[in-house]
């Protein structure tokens, strides 16, 4: 039998859609641990993890607030992750530098679309998980149907380790399958044989033994091999509460501690590590939150940041909650803490020699994008440095600053962080009358066929590069994949590194205005001059080269699809699958269950936008709609959305030259 080991650390994510309860939950952990003495509450604007004015102000999580607590000796760090789908981004670092997660789900709502996202990256990343029911005791809770929703939508290895005692105002607390006296309770026989039997069906021995003898007459004989199971991810503890009563908390807290695993490293290796999240303070500077993996920091220490390949000097390493925060001056393998000091760092920097760093899980793929208003002249260079603050703070932003055309863009997720941008201007910078012009949808390009680009920039001298690409396109999803098959005798490996670098800058912008997507680019033959070559000459030739080739074989739009499903009451049912038909969504034939209808299927981005008010105006509220990014596809024909151009065309080979020359001298 394994033995019951329990290390003395735990990093964890709470993660939810948005409304779960997760914020909730974090301030009932908090206080039962003993952490803080009274409880915040969101609805009141003082929970400890919604610290930002904005975040108290509309009660919703924005970004992810690290704390931390002890339980049972074990110290537990803790992250508290928005619900949201517009601050998906968030939700996404977090989950990089999590060893487990507590993954909420309301017994009303059941199961929602932001639940699965999050499911399949945890899954993905093989994250071992805690599903908390919470909302026990709200009306039209059902922990029953709860549960075969998570069996049917997320995995058939959930097991329940406890069974909710009553349900709505009857809700009491929790029946815990392990202890022998529930053996009395019948309502709890069946959920006792179905957690043997998923506990047996793991190990032919166990199997053979419960075929034979059925479960032990003591169940807490084989709880070490359920941990163990629970600490791989192969199963999956369900646990019930109803969080804002303060129920099911300490029976979360045991789970915690019990299911999820420690954190592995060497405090005595080299350090290994990566910045999840970065913050701003007037005294301290920029804060960087780093989980290491492996080795030891210190203050005063000097660390390598591998990914922009220099080295920084650690002023601090403190201890942050909300507004709190202690300098701690140690920060060891297996633990998070804020890094203080690095004047240079970036969110998905690696510190150190990035062993047993993960890969990110991408979630957030950013679907609009829009333009930025601001109130007079002197706000300009205001606007520009704040959103620059902010787009370190979360990179998906990609803002794009236009210095010629004085204009700014950002990429966004929807209009809920549209508005909490607004208020982060004017709450934090001071930055009154700041608007943002109409969303758009962002399109790519991808290539209608493969052939070749071909450049000869040999004019006006002293200059000689010469470059043939081939470009063919490569399926859905595969991004852009380059390779060079030129000799280095025939093109310098300091000239090929500045065409690689180039390239994926020269597709930002298509025939149409939009990011090329999913080709392979090759270099077929490059050619430079002993006397006239300037490695300058290849960042002017290569997006000349590249758009000649996209020029010659021409580009189709793609558009972004969403993944939806959709619940309403069978008498709405006709209007809203005409309405699909006119969004050029594609479904599958509805099921039916009761008066209700659900139906599964792919929509455009484009067309279907607004479709949540309409729908929620068309069935008084009655409807669920759950949609989430389901990837690019070739537009109809008869769909066009072309972006105008920023700078000069490559294609306009003069003007261009002459340009970049310029820009470059």
């Amino acid at each position: 039998m394994p033995m019951e080991v329990r290390p003395l650390r735990r990093n964890v994510g709470i993660f939810a859609h948005v409304d779960a309860g997760k914020t909730t939950t974090t301030e009932h952990l908090l206080y039962e641990s003993g952490r803080i003495r009274s409880l915040g509450s969101v609805d009141r604007g003082t929970a400890q993890t919604d610290w930002l004015d904005v975040e108290r102000e509309r009660g919703i999580s924005v970004r992810a607030a690290a704390t931390r607590f002890t339980w049972q000796d074990v110290s537990v760090n803790l992250v508290d992750t928005p619900g949201h789908v517009d601050f998906l981004s968030e939700v996404e670092r977090s989950l990089r530098v999590m060893d487990g997660a507590v993954l909420i789900v309301s017994a009303a709502e059941g199961v929602q679309a932001q639940t699965e996202v999050i499911w399949h990256a945890l899954r993905k990343l093989g994250i071992p998980t805690i599903l908390y029911v919470n909302k026990m005791d709200r009306v039209g809770a059902d922990g029953g149907r709860t549960l075969e929703e998570i069996r049917k939508l997320l995995s058939p290895n959930a097991v329940p380790a406890a069974i909710p005692d009553g349900v709505e105002d009857a809700f009491r607390g929790l029946v815990d399958l392990w202890d022998p006296a529930v053996k009395r309770r019948p309502e709890a026989a069946a959920a006792r044989i179905a957690l043997a039997e998923a506990i047996a069906q793991t190990d032919e021995g166990l199997l053979e033994r419960y075929l034979e003898d059925g479960a032990p007459e003591d169940l807490r004989e084989w709880r070490p091999f359920f941990q163990s199971l629970a600490g791989r991810g192969s199963l999956f503890p369900v646990l019930y509460g109803a969080s804002a009563r303060g129920i099911g908390i300490r029976e979360l807290l045991d789970g915690i501690v019990r299911y999820l695993p420690a954190p592995a490293g060497d405090p005595d290796a080299p350090v290994s590590g990566v910045v999840f999240k970065l913050e701003r303070d007037k005294t301290m500077g920029r804060m960087a939150y780093v989980r290491l993996y492996q080795g030891t920091l210190r203050n005063r220490d000097t660390v390598r940041n591998l990914t922009l390949g220099l080295d920084e000097k650690i002023t601090q390493i403190r201890k942050v909650e909300g507004r709190k925060s202690e300098d701690v001056g140690l920060l060891e393998a297996g633990d998070i803490a804020v890094v203080c000091g690095m004047q240079h760092v970036r969110i998905g920097d690696v510190l150190g020699s990035g062993e047993r760093v993960p890969e990110e899980a991408r979630l957030a793929v950013p679907l609009l994008t829009v333009q930025v208003r601001w109130a007079d002249e002197p706000s300009y260079p205001k606007v520009v440095a704040a959103l620059q603050e902010l787009a370190d703070e979360d990179p998906l932003l990609d803002l794009q600053w236009l210095q010629e055309e004085r204009e700014l863009h950002l990429k966004v997720m929807g209009p809920i962080q549209l508005e909490i941008l607004s208020r982060l201007l004017e709450s934090r910078f001071g930055l009154q009358g700041v608007s943002f012009g109409q969303p758009s949808v962002i399109y790519k390009e991808t290539l209608c066929g493969e052939g070749e680009g071909f450049v000869a920039y040999t004019m006006p001298k002293p200059c000689w590069a010469i470059l043939r690409f081939r470009m063919e396109p490569l399926p859905r999803g595969a991004g852009l994949v380059y390779e060079s098959r030129v000799r280095a005798e025939d093109l310098l490996p300091q000239y090929q590194n500045e065409v690689a670098r180039r390239v994926p800058e020269a597709l930002q912008q298509g025939m149409f205005g939009w990011e090329v997507v999913d080709l392979r680019v090759t270099l077929a033959f490059g050619e430079h001059h002993v006397w006239h070559t300037h490695p300058l000459d290849f960042v002017v030739a290569t997006p000349m080269g590249v758009m000649d080739g996209l020029n010659r074989i021409g580009t189709k739009l793609l558009e972004p699809m969403l993944r939806f499903r959709l619940t309403v009451p069978e008498e709405f049912g006709g209007k809203v699958m005409n309405d699909l038909v006119q969004m050029r969504a594609v479904f599958e034939a509805p099921s039916l269950h009761g008066d209700r209808m659900t139906i599964h299927g792919r929509v455009p981005v484009a067309t279907s936008l607004d479709y949540a008010v309409k729908l929620g105006s068309l069935t008084k509220g009655r409807a669920a709609l759950s949609t989430f990014f389901d990837g690019y596809e070739e537009c109809p024909p008869d769909v066009k959305a072309e972006r105008p151009r920023r700078g000069v065309n490559p294609l306009d080979t003069a003007k261009y030259i002459l340009s970049v020359r310029n820009a470059l001298s």
